[in-house]
């Protein structure tokens, strides 16, 4: 059973971020547009667990699914759109997960929706402040509860990502 624990901020996710973010660009080469880190460990100061998340950005969603035999090579599990229409993920770890890959074709709202979610939360540290409390509440609330922990935060979750999807319609119009 796997355990929710939820860690202060490490440098050294960056750097993990790097390697693998490499080796996914080895595998699909100009398939991939862009790759991103994503999710609470690309946020300098952010408590989370301690799994890095990447979104690698491909032309053609469709070519993914003839590299998941190089995926598993690595340690990767395909787990196909896994809930999420046209994504392809990727589980790697078992049990004590150390990496999730969610990939996306250009264009995709949920490139949008997890960069504003990122780049919102890296500007406003009281939003921060406040998603790290939760999170660590909801872990020792809920240890062994995977579901409960993602229930627990799913409100405050919502609630950030309309906030930074607002700000970053916002921000996009002033640069235009």
């Amino acid at each position: 059973m796997r355990k929710v624990e939820v860690l202060s901020y490490d440098e050294k996710w960056k750097q993990m971020f790097k390697e693998e973010a490499a080796k996914l660009q080895t595998i699909f080469g100009n398939e991939i547009v862009d790759i991103h880190h994503i999710g609470s460990t690309s946020v300098p100061g952010l408590k989370a667990k301690p799994i890095i998340d990447i979104m690698p950005v491909v032309r053609d969603i469709n070519t993914v699914d003839k590299y998941k035999i190089f995926m598993q090579e690595i340690g990767y599990e395909p787990k196909g759109e896994n809930g999420i229409p046209k994504r392809r993920y990727f589980q790697k770890g078992g049990e004590n997960r150390t990496h999730h890959v969610h990939i996306y074709q250009t264009g995709s709202y949920e490139i949008k929706r997890h960069l504003a979610f990122r780049d919102y939360l890296v500007l406003h540290t009281d939003e921060i402040e406040k998603y790290a409390d939760r999170k660590e509440e909801l872990a020792q609330q809920f240890p062994y509860d995977i579901e409960s922990y993602i229930n627990g935060k799913n409100y405050l979750v919502k609630e950030i990502e309309r906030k930074s999807l607002n700000w970053y319609e916002t921000n996009q119009k002033l640069i235009k």
